[in-house]
């Protein structure tokens, strides 16, 4: 299992660097990985996506659909690519310590 390291943050990742162990999630490792995905640094934006993305998978275990995230965030899909340039399902969900999606998110 590939391990993704940065400064003091070490954590089990998948061959596309989703988090393997979501629970030992939080902040510290979001920022680090938001790194991988081009995010030099978490604006309010960002920390909104992120956690609305990690409360809607805790409570339902899944990730939510684009439609969803969008409309609950009110964030636009162009926005969201803008903090994410890999997108919602990629980059945010990755950064939020979720599984990697398997559908459109």
């Amino acid at each position: 299992m590939p391990v993704f390291e940065l400064g003091a943050v070490k954590i089990e990742v998948d061959e596309d660097g989703f988090m393997q162990e979501p629970d030992k999630w939080n902040e510290d490792i979001a920022k680090a990985l938001a790194t991988t995905e081009g995010v030099s640094e978490m604006s309010e934006e960002h920390w909104k996506l992120v956690h609305y993305l990690r409360d809607y998978y805790l409570k339902f275990g899944i990730a939510p659909m684009i439609r969803k995230l969008c409309k609950e965030t009110s964030l636009p899909l162009k926005r969201i690519y803008e903090l994410y340039p890999s997108g919602p399902a990629k980059g945010a969900c990755k950064v939020a310590g979720l599984a990697k999606p398997t559908g459109c998110v």
